[in-house]
């Protein structure tokens, strides 16, 4: 992967920042960590859908996962930086992202607002956002897998499975556990191992890809079903899975041209769940805010215009400015319903 994000709806939720004592290596815990004052926190903090703005966590470069690491990678217009600050890790400071060679200090100087080693802890809605959303990047990678299956292209579908085994599983891991949600990492290894061998046996294929996406289901649905069908709270969710679009697509257009496919079909399938997700909740937003209503349906409609097939056209439908401004005025006008005027 590789990306972008921009202006998240701002739910107001306690989160403890917590300094990582020393250098830390990608998957460690927070266990010799030392926390720091109380603070408020955007829902996707953790996921890196929000920038270091207004006191606002960064982007963790020692345990962000490469889709929280896009969005500095498009941020500079670098290819393959996500890999490369993953790779230099840990880091004591982020100032070592220049010390380590990773960017110079005129790059680190456009990005130092976002980047932090610090971590945070969320809890209440904030968590329950941050949780779906990162289910949810799931589901995205695996739609784009399916259809890229169903194009009897394997080889391009095995990195779709691959990203939520390897990176947002254990990222969400902890919260699975606490959830009591049975594991389920197996399972998408396995259907991993089977399109890695070229999808020889489609019948089995796709059983374990029903099996998977059952799985992610079931996940989603230990939050209550309630707060499923909120439209507060799943347009906090369509917001982090737009911006995360937003972040890969920036990372994979490159001089006019789609230079990274994978990234092409990641906004792609966050996309598609989005609009799904809206979908469910488009008749109750119509009710209280009608207008609202058709300006997001409308927007999302021709966002999605931008990605007309899983692969990838000869060139970008949109550019990576105009689909951004399409996601902020998405985001801007579900504003309008999780902070309706008094």
């Amino acid at each position: 992967m590789l990306s972008t994000f921009r202006l998240l709806p701002t739910v107001t939720a306690t989160a403890i920042l917590v300094a990582l004592a020393g250098c830390v290596s990608p998957t460690a815990s927070n266990t010799d960590s030392t926390p720091s004052p109380a603070a408020t926190a955007s829902p996707a903090s953790t996921s890196g859908h929000s920038g270091n703005h207004g006191g606002k966590p960064g982007i963790n470069i020692n345990t962000a996962i490469l889709s929280e690491l896009d969005k500095l990678e498009a941020k500079l217009g670098i290819p393959a930086l996500s890999n490369k600050i993953q790779a230099s890790r840990p880091y004591g400071k982020v100032e070592e992202l220049v010390s380590k060679n990773v960017i110079t200090q005129a790059q680190f100087d456009q990005i130092k607002d976002l980047v932090t080693i610090e971590d945070i802890v969320l809890t209440g809605e904030a968590k329950d956002v941050d949780y779906m959303t990162k289910l949810g990047l799931m589901k995205g990678h695996l739609f784009v897998a399916q259809e890229l299956l169903d194009q009897g292209k394997p080889d391009q579908a095995e990195p779709h499975i691959g990203h939520p085994v390897e990176e947002i599983y254990a990222d969400v891991e902890d919260q699975l556990n606490e959830r009591k949600i049975p594991e389920f990492k197996a399972t998408l290894i396995k259907l991993q191992d089977l399109v890695k061998a070229g999808a020889k046996d489609p019948a089995q294929v796709n059983a374990e890809f029903t099996t998977s996406m059952q799985a992610v289901d079931g996940a989603i649905a230990a939050l209550p079903e309630a707060q499923r069908k909120d439209p507060k709270f799943v347009l906090q969710v369509i917001n982090g899975l737009l911006d995360t679009a937003n972040s890969e697509y920036g990372a994979a257009v490159a001089n006019g041209k789609i230079s990274a496919i994978i990234e092409y079909q990641d906004s792609r399938g966050f996309v598609r769940y989005a609009e799904m997700l809206y979908k469910d909740i488009a008749d109750q937003v119509a009710k209280t805010s009608p207008e609202t209503d058709k300006a997001i349906v409308a927007n999302m409609t021709e966002l999605k215009e931008n990605w007309p097939t899983a692969i990838a056209p000869a060139a970008p439908v949109k550019t990576t400015e105009q689909v951004s401004q399409l996601i902020k005025t998405i985001e801007s006008d579900s504003q309008k319903v999780l902070k309706p005027a008094s």
